[in-house]
C-alpha cells in the first residue's frame, strides 16, 4: 500500500464475473470499500444521495459496522466528516458525481487546510462511458468527465478514478493509505456500476490494513536535539508555545513530556486551543500576539527563546503580521523537520521523537514562569447589572465555562466566538475544535454534527454567530435524527460581526430570523428537541439549568439575543490590524 496519486485506466470490466444470483455480495468493490473504511476507524459516514452512488450506498449499508448518515446537503456532508476526523482521527463522506462533488469541494478544502484525513468518495459515471465522447448529466456539457478530479487534485494529496475492477483494490487501498499518512483529504470515484460486482481481488478476506511507522533520521534527529539543547539551555527565561501541528504530528504527549522536565512556562497559539491541557501547572494561555491572554503575550515576546511546536503564522493568528517574535531566538518545530534560529534545518526528524528525546537534554529553567506568576492578576469579572438589563456576550461566556468538564466539548465558530472560546479555561480532557486556517463562517454546524457522532461519550457545546447558522442551518435536522444531545448557543447580534470589525458596510447586515421558531419547525415533533430564546441574565441561567438537567437527552438550542455592538476587546484589536495588513498599498514597482 504505498503512496502516491493513482489514477484508474478507463478499460472496461469485461473482465469481471457477471453477478450470480443469489450469491453473497460480499465479495464486491462496494464490501471491500465498506471493510476499508471500517478497518481505519470510520464507523459513521456522512452521505447525499444522487443516481450515481445509490448502489454504492445500498453495499456500504450492507456492513453491519458501517452507519450511513444523510445529511441536508454536501457541504454539510463534508463539515461533518471534518469534525468526525477531529473526533476520531479520520472521517468520510458520500456524494454524486460533479453536483455534489463540487458542492462538497469548500469542506473538503477546509479539511486540507487543517490537516484532516477526510476520504471523500463519489459515486461516478457509468464504466462504459469514459472515453466515449458522450455528454452526461450532472455535467457542464461537455464530454471531458474530469473537470471534478481537476479541481479535487489542488485539495486533496491523492486522487483514483476506479473504472477498472482490476485495479480497484490497489487504488483504494492507497487512496486510503494516503489519506491516513499525510493527514489530509483524498479522492475517490467509483463507477456507478461496479460496486455490487463480484471480483477475484475481493472474493476473499482482504489483507489487514496496515501502514508502516515512521522513523526519523536518526543522525539528523541527534543532531537537531544536540544544537537545540544547547540553544535553550544557554537561554534566561525560555518559554515553549504550541501549535495546531501538534495533532498531525502526534506529538501533544511528547510536548507535555517536555514542559514537565524543562519547567518552561507554557502557552499555545490560536489554532492549536485543545492540544494542549489547559490543567497543566505551567500553563499561561493563549499566544496570539497583541490579542493574546492576559500577560501570556508579555511573557512569550520577552522570551530570549521559544520553542515553537507545530506552529502556523498566517496573517490571522500572527494578527495582520504584528507579532513582536525574532527568527534568532527560535525553534521551529514542524511535523518532520527542526529549524534552530537562524541556523541549521534538520529534515526526517518527526516531532515526537525530537521533544521526547529533547526532554532527556535540557536543565529545567523556570525563571519565565516565575516572572509569570510574578506579573499575573486574574481577569476582571464581569459587572453585576440590574435585573432585566440585556444580556452581554461577557456574562453568557461566563456561564458557558461554568458548563464545561471532561464530558463536554467545545466548537467555536469562526466569528467573535473565536476569541471568547479562546477565553475559556479547558478542563482535563475537555474537548476543543475551531476551524482557523480555514475560517470557513458555517463550518460548525456540519462539524457540531460530525463531532458528536465520533465522539458520543462527549456533550458538545456549540457556540454560532447568526450570520454563520444561516449558511448551514438545515442539518440541526440531521443531528435531531441521530438522537444527539449536543447544546447550540447561537448568538444573535444582526450581523456578521467579524467582518463589521475587519471593515464595515451595508453588506454585512442580515436578515434576522426567529431562529427558536426555525428549529421548532426543523424538529415538527419528531426526536428530542428542546428551544429557549433568551435575553437576560435569569433568562439564561434557567435555560442552562433545563439543558443540563431536565433536558439533558435532547439536542437543546439557545438562542441568546445580544447587542449588535457587543463583541470582545480581542476582535476589536484584532480586527483593526487585520484591516491594517488588507489594505496595505501595492508595494512600488
Amino acid at each position: 500500500m504505498e503512496a502516491g496519486n493513482r489514477i484508474g485506466s478507463t478499460a472496461h470490466p469485461s473482465s469481471a464475473p457477471a453477478p450470480v444470483p443469489g450469491r453473497s455480495c460480499s465479495g464486491t468493490l462496494g464490501r471491500h470499500l465498506a471493510r476499508r473504511l471500517v478497518e481505519v476507524g470510520v464507523n459513521d459516514v456522512f452521505s447525499v444521495p444522487g443516481d450515481f452512488n445509490l448502489t454504492l450506498l445500498d453495499h456500504l449499508i450492507a456492513e453491519p459496522q458501517l452507519n450511513l448518515i444523510g445529511c441536508c446537503n454536501e457541504l454539510n456532508a463534508g463539515y461533518a466528516a471534518d469534525g468526525y476526523a477531529r473526533a476520531r482521527g479520520v472521517g468520510a463522506c458520500v456524494v454524486t458525481f460533479t453536483v455534489g462533488g463540487l458542492s462538497v469541494l469548500n469542506a473538503i478544502a477546509g479539511a486540507y487546510s487543517e490537516n484532516l484525513p477526510v476520504i471523500c468518495i463519489v459515486g461516478g459515471p457509468n464504466s462504459n462511458d469514459y472515453g466515449t465522447n458522450r455528454i452526461l448529466h450532472h455535467t457542464i456539457g461537455l464530454p471531458d468527465f474530469t473537470q471534478e478530479l481537476r479541481c479535487f487534485q489542488t485539495v486533496t494529496c491523492a486522487q483514483a478514478v476506479v473504472n477498472n475492477l482490476d485495479d480497484a483494490h490497489e487504488l483504494i487501498d492507497t487512496a486510503i493509505s494516503t489519506a491516513l499518512k499525510e493527514s489530509k483529504p483524498v479522492y475517490i470515484s467509483i463507477s456507478c456500476n461496479l460496486p455490487g460486482i463480484p471480483h477475484p481481488t475481493f472474493i476473499r478476506d482482504p489483507v489487514p490494513f496496515f501502514l508502516a511507522p515512521k522513523v526519523s533520521n536518526q543522525l539528523g534527529l541527534e543532531a537537531a536535539v544536540e544544537a537545540a539543547a544547547e540553544f535553550l539551555n544557554k537561554a534566561v527565561k525560555p518559554v515553549l508555545v504550541g501549535g495546531p501541528k501538534l495533532r498531525v504530528a502526534k506529538a501533544q504527549e511528547a510536548f507535555v513530556g517536555l514542559a514537565d522536565v524543562c519547567g518552561y512556562p507554557v502557552a499555545v497559539m490560536p489554532s492549536g486551543k485543545g492540544l494542549v491541557p489547559e490543567h497543566h501547572h505551567q500553563f499561561i494561555g493563549t499566544y496570539w500576539g497583541a490579542v493574546s491572554t492576559s500577560f501570556c503575550g508579555e511573557i512569550v515576546e520577552s522570551a530570549d527563546a521559544y520553542l515553537f511546536a507545530g506552529s502556523i503564522f498566517n496573517d490571522y493568528s500572527s494578527v495582520g503580521y504584528s507579532l513582536l517574535i525574532k527568527k534568532e531566538k527560535s525553534i521551529i518545530v514542524q511535523p518532520n523537520r527542526v529549524t534552530i534560529g537562524n541556523g541549521p534545518s534538520f529534515g526526517w526528524v518527526f516531532m515526537a521523537d525530537f521533544l521526547s528525546a529533547l526532554a532527556k537534554k535540557l536543565k529545567k529553567n523556570t525563571t519565565a514562569l516565575e516572572n509569570y506568576r510574578r506579573i499575573f492578576v486574574p481577569p476582571g469579572i464581569p459587572l453585576e447589572f440590574n435585573k432585566d438589563e440585556p444580556l452581554r456576550v461577557n456574562v453568557l461566556f461566563k456561564h458557558i465555562q461554568e458548563m464545561l468538564s471532561t464530558e463536554t466539548a467545545v466548537i467555536a465558530e469562526t466569528g467573535d466566538s473565536w476569541f471568547n472560546c479562546q477565553k475559556l479555561r479547558l478542563p482535563e480532557n475537555c474537548g476543543y475544535e475551531f476551524q482557523m486556517q480555514y475560517g470557513s463562517i458555517g463550518w460548525s454546524v456540519g462539524a457540531t454534527l460530525g463531532y458528536a457522532q465520533g465522539a458520543k461519550d462527549k456533550r458538545v457545546i456549540a457556540c454560532i454567530g447568526d450570520g454563520s447558522f444561516q449558511v448551514t442551518a438545515q442539518d440541526v435536522s440531521t443531528m435531531i435524527r441521530c438522537m444527539q444531545k449536543s447544546i447550540i448557543f447561537l448568538i444573535n447580534n444582526g450581523g456578521y460581526t467579524i467582518e463589521v470589525e475587519i471593515h464595515d458596510g451595508p453588506y454585512n447586515v442580515i436578515k434576522n430570523w426567529d431562529y427558536t421558531s426555525f428549529v421548532n419547525a426543523i424538529h415538527n415533533g419528531e426526536g428530542k428537541c428542546w428551544t429557549a430564546k433568551v435575553r437576560t441574565q435569569d433568562e439564561l441561567e434557567k435555560a442552562i439549568a433545563t439543558a443540563t438537567g431536565s433536558e439533558k437527552d435532547s439536542l437543546c438550542f439557545i438562542e441568546v439575543i445580544v447587542h449588535k455592538d457587543d463583541t470582545s476587546k480581542e476582535l476589536l484589536e484584532w480586527g483593526s490590524r487585520v484591516s491594517s495588513a488588507n489594505s496595505r498599498p501595492p508595494n512600488p514597482q
